[in-house]
C-alpha cells in the first residue's frame, strides 16, 4: 500500500539505512568468529596442544571484537540519527495536515483522536529505527549461519532447516492472535484517554457541580476495561515468548543429540559441534526476539493503518491561483445548503441572502436555528452541500484560508486563548504587527488600563487558555 507520508520522510533516510545495512552485514560476518575460535581450540589447541596457534587466535578475536564493537556503536549512532530525521518528517507532515483539513473535520474528530495520532507517528518511528527494525534485519543472515553450520558440520544443517520454519510458523500465528488484542487494547486506552481530556477540559464545571465521583466511575470502568484488555493481550505474548524459549531449548537439545551420535561415529568432531551450537543461537536468537516483539509490530501496522486515514482527509485550499485584492465585503448566499451529516435534516436551507457592505445586521433566532453555521458557512469555515456562498460575486471557496483570515475578523461564541504572552495572543498570526497596533487593539477593546497595571504588563504569560486571567478580560 502506498504511503506517501511516510515514503517521503524514508526517501530522507534511506541512504541511512543503506548504512545500516552495510554495518549489519560486517557485524554479521563477525558473528562467525566465535565459533570458529571454539572449533580452532577443541579441534587443534587442546587436541594437539598448539599453544602458538592459541595465541593466534586470542590475537585475532581481539581484532574480531573490537571491530565488532566499533561497528556496533557506528549501527547504533546511525539508528538514532534515523530515528531523528523520521521523527522529524513524519511529525510535521503530521501538523501541517492536522493545520489543513478543514474546520468540521476537526470537529467530527476528538482532541484526544489528534493527539493519538502524534503517539502513533512516534510509535511508527521506534519501530523502524528501534531494536525491532535491527531483529528484522538480522533474520535474513539466518541463511549465512546456516550455510556455515552446512560447512562446518554437514549433518547438523537439516536439523536447523527443518526447525527454521516451526519458528516463522510460529511468528505468523502469533502476529495474527497479537493484531486482535492490541487493535482491542488500544480502543480501550482511546476510550479512558477521553474521559481524561474531558475531566481536564471541563475541570471547572466539574468542580462547581461536584461531578467528581461521577466522572471518577466512569474513568474507573474505562480503566478497568483497558487493564483486562491489557491482561488478555500480555497472556497471548507470553504464551508465544515462552513456546518460543521451548523451541530454542528443543533446538539446543536435537542439535547437541544429534552432533553427539555424529562424534561418536566419526562423522563431526567436539569443537565442529560446539561452534554449530555457537551458530544456531545467532540464528535463534532474531527470531525468537521478534516472536517478542510482534505485539510492537502489530501495534506499528495498525498505527500506520489509522495514519493513513488521517493523511486521507480532505484539506482546504492552501493558496489562491490569483491574487484577490482585498474585497468590498459583500457576502451573497446564492441558494446556500448545509447539513451536518450526509442523512440528517439541513440546519441551513436553501438561503438565499445578500449582505452589503459598510452595513451593520444582526441574526436573531432560537438555540439551533443556524446562526452560528450561517456565520461559519460566511467564513469558510464550513463548505455548503448546495448552492454557494460569494464575496463580492466570487465563490469563496476558490478563495484561501490565509485570505479569508486577512479579509474577515470573527469573534466566537467560545473565547479561546492560547499559552503565551498577553502580546502574543493580541498579535497571533501577524507578522507585520507593531506595538502601535497591539497598543490600539488593547484600547478598543477596553483592556489597555488592566493591561498597564500588570508587573509585567503585555510581556505577563496568561497559562494554558487564558487561565491566570479574569474572565471579562479573556
Amino acid at each position: 500500500m502506498a504511503r506517501p507520508w511516510l515514503s517521503e520522510s524514508m526517501k530522507v533516510v534511506r541512504p541511512v539505512f543503506a548504512q545500516i545495512a552495510g554495518t549489519s552485514i560486517f557485524v554479521n560476518l563477525l558473528g562467525i568468529a566465535a565459533p570458529v575460535f571454539a572449533l580452532q581450540v577443541y579441534d587443534r589447541v587442546i587436541m594437539h596442544a598448539g599453544m602458538s596457534t592459541l595465541y593466534g587466535l586470542l590475537i585475532g578475536m581481539a581484532i574480531a571484537i573490537s571491530f565488532d564493537f566499533v561497528l556496533r556503536q557506528l549501527r547504533a549512532r546511525l539508528l538514532q540519527r534515523s530515528a531523528i530525521e523520521l521523527d522529524i518528517g513524519i511529525n510535521e507532515k503530521l501538523m501541517n495536515k492536522l493545520l489543513a483539513v478543514p474546520l468540521r473535520v476537526l470537529e467530527s474528530r476528538s482532541v484526544n483522536d489528534w493527539e493519538a495520532a502524534f503517539r502513533d507517528a512516534n510509535l511508527v518511528r521506534d519501530t523502524l529505527s528501534g531494536p525491532t527494525a535491527l531483529a528484522v534485519a538480522d533474520m535474513p543472515f539466518a541463511i549465512l549461519f546456516v550455510f556455515a553450520i552446512y560447512i562446518i558440520a554437514p549433518p547438523l544443517a537439516a536439523v536447523v532447516l527443518l526447525l527454521l520454519p516451526a519458528f516463522l510458523a510460529l511468528g505468523w500465528w502469533g502476529a495474527r492472535l497479537q493484531s486482535a488484542r492490541v487493535r482491542q487494547e488500544h480502543e480501550n486506552a482511546m476510550s479512558r484517554d477521553a474521559i481524561v481530556s474531558e475531566i481536564v477540559a471541563g475541570r471547572t464545571t466539574i468542580k462547581s457541580l461536584g461531578l467528581d465521583e461521577t466522572f471518577a466511575r466512569r474513568w474507573e470502568k474505562g480503566h478497568a476495561e483497558l487493564v483486562e484488555a491489557g491482561l488478555v493481550r500480555g497472556r497471548t505474548a507470553d504464551n508465544f515468548v515462552n513456546v518460543g524459549v521451548g523451541l530454542s531449548v528443543i533446538t539446543t537439545v536435537t542439535i547437541t543429540s544429534i552432533g553427539a551420535i555424529s562424534v561418536l561415529d566419526h562423522q563431526l568432531t567436539i569443537g565442529a559441534l560446539i561452534a554449530t551450537n555457537m551458530l544456531a543461537g545467532r540464528i535463534v536468537q532474531p527470531l525468537q526476539r521478534l516472536i517478542s516483539t510482534w505485539r510492537v509490530l502489530a501495534n506499528c501496522r495498525q498505527a500506520m493503518a489509522r495514519l493513513d486515514g488521517l493523511f486521507a482527509l480532505p484539506e482546504e485550499r492552501r493558496d489562491s491561483a490569483v491574487a484577490f485584492g482585498r474585497p468590498a465585503g459583500k457576502v451573497t448566499f446564492d441558494g446556500a445548503t448545509f447539513r451536518y451529516e450526509p442523512d440528517a435534516e439541513p440546519v441551513v436551507n436553501n438561503i438565499r441572502l445578500t449582505f452589503e457592505p459598510r452595513g451593520l445586521y444582526g441574526l436573531m433566532g432560537a438555540n439551533g436555528s443556524g446562526k452560528t453555521t450561517l456565520l461559519k458557512l460566511a467564513l469558510g469555515l464550513y463548505a455548503p452541500n448546495d448552492g454557494r456562498v460569494l464575496i463580492d460575486d466570487a465563490d469563496i471557496g476558490q478563495f484561501s484560508r490565509r485570505d479569508l483570515t486577512r479579509w474577515i475578523g470573527y469573534v466566537p461564541q467560545d473565547v479561546r486563548l492560547f499559552a503565551g504572552t498577553i502580546r502574543e495572543n493580541i498579535d497571533a498570526g501577524r507578522s507585520d504587527t507593531g506595538d502601535e497596533d497591539v497598543l490600539r487593539a488593547a484600547h478598543l477593546a477596553g483592556v489597555h488600563d488592566f493591561i498597564a497595571a500588570l508587573p509585567d504588563g503585555y510581556g505577563t504569560r496568561i497559562g494554558e487558555g487564558g487561565a491566570s486571567l479574569p474572565g471579562g478580560v479573556r
